[in-house]
């Protein structure tokens, strides 16, 4: 059965002005004049035998069927940009992008990166960060590791690591007039914060600690931002596991007492079940749960 479509170029016209409620910004947004996007707009209109805009004197608005119509075309020309520039790029076929938390890329990924590259130098892996859940389907991503319960309905799920949490600081603290030797030792020390679901206050009650304020101390939006700040001797953080293990195993910061809160979250690699056997695909997979399972298998020191 044909599809009966209106102009694309009128459909772009009509998005671009719906969103800025402004065919003077449309215009700028796709590099015409203004007449151009009127144009378009009153062709679509005319064409659907519907008014999508009622023009004010100095102001756009939408009308009701303008309202139900923008957001499926919105989301048609996402899916149109988002194919053709997976089809434009020329090395799709041997380049991974895969996308992660801050902390997580920077603490453990890719201080990695290298060992991955000597394996399989015929991929060459992009990593972007963000901390929101990403739509395989518009999306230029191939992978995602991501923070949670591995609850992914539609993706192929591995859980990478699980997350244990607890006190990591410099081994300078453990020297001075307040040496940290038990937890109640932590009253006499800074403790540094991060935008994490267990806190300082969370792991004291677990460690059955009275008498340490959990709220004092310097807050940083980032678990390697807190992560630095331990290893700069500013004060005591709580280390996350994964993300601390290769400083703890140099020695660039220590466990002054070995007490660890489970997190109930875990690390999880997450790709589309479709995609999840391309040659790309898998040789990354893999490869991430052999380097998991080897940092998983180190004692994390005491």
């Amino acid at each position: 059965m044909a599809r009966r479509l209106p102009s694309l170029n009128a459909l772009r016209a009509f998005e671009a002005a719906a969103r800025h409620l402004s065919f003077t910004k449309a215009a700028d947004e796709l590099n015409v004049t203004q007449a151009a996007i009127s144009h378009q707009v009153k062709g679509l209109e005319d064409w659907l035998g519907v008014k999508l805009f009622r023009r004010l004197n100095r102001a756009l608005r939408l009308t009701e069927e303008g309202q139900d119509y923008v957001p499926a075309i919105s989301d048609a020309l996402d899916g149109l940009d988002a194919a053709t520039r997976k089809l434009l790029r020329g090395d799709a076929a041997r380049t991974l992008t895969v996308t992660t938390m801050d902390s997580f890329a920077a603490d453990w990924l890719v201080p990695r990166l290298k060992r991955f590259r000597v394996q399989h130098p015929e991929i060459e892996v992009r990593v972007t960060t963000s901390d929101r859940l990403v739509d395989f389907s518009r999306e230029d991503v191939d992978m995602a590791i991501r923070y949670g319960r591995g609850r992914y309905p539609g993706m192929q799920v591995d859980r990478l690591m699980k997350e244990d949490i607890f006190p990591v600081c410099s081994p300078e603290l453990l020297q001075g007039p307040h040496p940290l030797r038990t937890p109640a030792d932590l009253q006499y020390h800074t403790l540094l914060h991060d935008d994490m679901t267990v806190n300082w206050e969370a792991w004291l009650k677990f460690a059955g600690i009275e008498g340490v304020d959990a709220s004092r101390g310097p807050f940083f939006q980032h678990s390697y931002l807190v992560r630095d700040a331990a290893l700069l001797g500013e004060g005591v953080a709580l280390g996350r596991g994964a993300l601390v293990a290769d400083a703890l195993a140099d020695g660039r910061l220590v466990r002054p007492f070995d007490i660890s809160l489970p997190a109930e979250y875990a690390y999880y690699v997450v790709c589309p079940e479709t995609a999840a056997e391309t040659p790309k695909n898998k040789a990354f997979r893999e490869w991430l749960l052999a380097e998991a399972a080897e940092t998983m298998s180190k004692p994390l020191a005491g």
